[in-house]
């Protein structure tokens, strides 16, 4: 069953028609990946569908009963609101009631005369009754632990004096706390970082609901996604059954039979015309169908294939020393987010840089950039080095320039890989701006459209040094497909600071991860041989914690040097730094079990074995009800039970084994 239906929407600019004859049904349990280039109105129909824009024509299908929530790409708040305001301003029932408890909790903290004290103490019961009355006590459970993964701590913060980064967390929060049956995703994985992004998608694949998703995130879409559908700019659009990967392979195959197709075409009309121009005859009316198939053959042409970004652009020779990092330091406000960090580095590495949001990634690249200074230690740029920097901010564009005099400012011919000229105009058009958008003044642009032309203005520099600060944000599958391709063949240095895994195993062979406290490690490979490396790293520490334990849990070395016959005979298996410290000391006294500890003894070992696979069982259940606050609080108090059992259990063996 169907919890959206869209028929024949269509939505125009001016006199261009954006969205045309959209036509697909999403069903209660489906999720859909939504592509297409930038431009091509994925945005504008998901403002459609969440209610925040009017279609000029078609209909959306909808049960009234069915809740709805949107993320959208920008959101935009109140700045005046708090967080916890933000978060829960929905007119849900259980969500109102979680909002109000919070709101007099916070309250009575603060609260000092006894007679405020004792009406928000009445409040708050009448709040916890309708609470356990309406069964939200589980949810603000949920809501907890969602808020606690998504990095979302202080409630009271007013949403005015948020990053751009933490605003869309907030409002990712209250999407998903509505707990929707159709949930609409505009690029939910802008600025998460990897661990976070790696939770989400746990998350949405056991989302009951239907989602229909837009994102760049290319392991996202094939974790996350059953179905895909590809907007064509005034074409409608196309659905394809399966993930990414499939949708890949479903394209190439269509790619296939429209050449075949093509060439079919082409030879009819060579053999057509050849006929035509034989002469006389073919002017007779028996022959005038066959003049006029000759002629639309000629004439006709297949559709032309989506738009593709070709990336093409010179770079400047590169010296033997490129950067020297030495003892780099940076601390903010009193943070240490860059700690002694030292490397070299030389022509054609291509490093990715990777840690969570705000630990210093930004602060790294813009101290190798010359634009803040290390407070301790150097960075040193190569007199050959030309830094050729797409950061975040996506650059300063003049809103009332056109798009072709924003690039001729820079340059009015610009030079290719391959030693030829290119107009600005033909520059333009590689990176998907025909003719008539060029002359559009640059406020008119989609945000994806603006760092497009950013990165089209930082490559046009010809770099030899490019640094990439979280390139895949608002940049479409296309684009960041032929971005991979331009790196490939890229004879320079290529730093990456990103949270797209995809891009980071195809640009980069080398990975700096920024962890507490401003510390850099470096792992070779790509992103996928860092995460292969962390996990055997995280296996060694467990094992090592695990030995550490049982070390501790053994019963202390009997001695061997009372001169008695056979003594320390029994224990010559042992380790040689065991038996000389057994040698060392006197024999204790030793005193024979009684048939009931021998018994008990047993006991232990048996149990001991079962509560460590016990534990080992409870550790990764608590990772993996990481989303889920109640089990998570009930799995904890359970292994800290089982924790303190298997400690007194393992004091009392150790006491009975030493006088085996």
């Amino acid at each position: 069953m169907n919890i959206l239906n869209v028929d024949g929407l269509h939505k125009t600019y001016g006199v261009k028609p954006l969205l045309e004859g959209v036509t697909f049904g999403l069903g209660d349990s489906e999720k859909m990946g939504l592509i297409g280039a930038n431009g091509s109105g994925k945005t504008t129909l998901m403002r459609i569908l969440g209610g925040f824009e009017k279609a000029d024509g078609g209909r959306i299908t909808i049960p009234p009963s069915a809740r709805v929530a949107y993320l959208p790409q920008t959101p935009e708040f109140d700045p005046e609101l708090s967080v916890l305001d933000a978060l829960f301003d929905t007119d849900h029932p259980e969500l109102r009631l979680l909002h109000d408890y919070e709101e007099v909790s916070r309250q009575l903290e603060t609260a000092e005369a006894p007679e405020d004290q004792e009406s928000i103490l009445a409040r708050m019961s009448d709040l916890s009754h309708k609470l356990d009355v309406t069964g939200a006590w589980d949810r603000e459970a949920r809501a907890h632990a969602l808020l606690d993964r998504l990095g979302i701590v202080d409630t009271t913060a007013r949403v005015g004096t948020l990053s751009g980064g933490q605003k869309k967390r907030v409002a990712l929060g209250r999407a998903l706390l509505l707990e929707p049956e159709l949930l609409l995703l505009d690029e939910p994985t802008n600025h998460l970082d990897t661990e976070t992004i790696a939770w989400l998608e746990v998350w949405l694949a056991r989302f009951p609901g239907a989602l229909l998703l837009v994102t760049h995130d290319r392991y996202f879409l094939d974790r996350v996604t059953n179905r895909m559908l590809e907007v064509r700019p005034g074409a409608g659009v196309m659905k394809y059954e399966g993930n990414y990967t499939r949708y890949l392979e479903l394209k190439e195959e269509e790619e296939r039979l429209s050449e075949a197709t093509e060439q079919t075409r082409r030879n009819l009309a060579r053999r057509e015309l050849a006929w035509l121009r034989r002469g006389a005859k073919a002017r007779t009316s028996k022959a005038k169908y066959r003049v006029e198939r000759a002629w639309a053959l000629q004439e006709s042409t297949t559709d032309a294939p989506d738009g593709e970004v070709e990336l093409s652009g010179a770079s400047t020779r590169l010296g033997k020393k490129v950067i020297e990092l030495d003892g780099a330091t940076k601390a903010w406000d009193g943070h240490t987010v860059v700690n002694g960090y030292s490397r070299l580095v030389t022509r054609h590495d291509r490093i990715g840089i990777i840690g969570p949001n705000g630990s210093g990634k930004t602060t790294l690249l813009d101290m190798i950039a010359g634009r803040t200074t290390p407070d301790a230690g150097r960075v040193d740029v190569g007199p050959t080095a030309v830094i050729g920097y797409f950061d975040q901010e996506g650059g300063a564009l003049n809103d009332d320039l056109r798009v072709i005099d924003t690039v001729k400012e820079v340059a009015e011919n610009i030079p290719t890989a391959d030693g030829g000229v290119i107009t600005a105009s033909q520059m333009l058009e590689r990176f998907l701006f025909p003719p008539a958008v060029q002359y559009t003044p640059v406020a008119k642009l989609s945000g994806g459209e603006r760092r497009r032309l950013h990165l089209l203005l930082v490559l046009m520099q010809a770099p030899n040094v490019l640094m990439l600060d979280e390139p895949t944000n608002d940049l479409d599958i296309a684009t960041l497909t032929a971005l991979e391709e331009y790196l490939d063949s890229f004879q320079g240095v290529v730093i990456v600071v990103s949270h797209d895994r995809w891009f980071l195993d195809r640009t980069v062979d080398h990975i700096v991860r920024v962890g507490e406290n401003g510390e850099l490690r470096n792992y070779p490979g790509n992103y996928s041989a860092y995460l292969e490396k962390n996990s055997e790293e995280e296996e060694a520490r467990a094992a090592e914690k695990r030995e550490r334990e049982a070390r501790a849990a053994e019963p202390p070395a009997r001695g061997s040097g009372t001169g008695k016959k056979g003594a320390g005979v029994k224990g010559a298996g042992k380790k040689g730094a065991d038996k000389k410290s057994a040698n060392a000391t006197s024999e204790p006294t030793k005193q024979k079990l009684s048939w009931t500890e021998k018994k008990e003894l047993e006991e232990l070992e048996t149990r001991i074995a079962g509560a460590e696979d016990r534990k080992l069982d409870l550790e990764a259940q608590l990772m993996a009800a990481a989303d889920d606050f109640e089990a998570a609080r009930r799995l904890a108090d359970d292994l800290g039970t089982l924790a303190a059992q298997l400690e007194h259990d393992m004091e009392r063996w150790a006491q009975l084994a030493e006088r085996v």
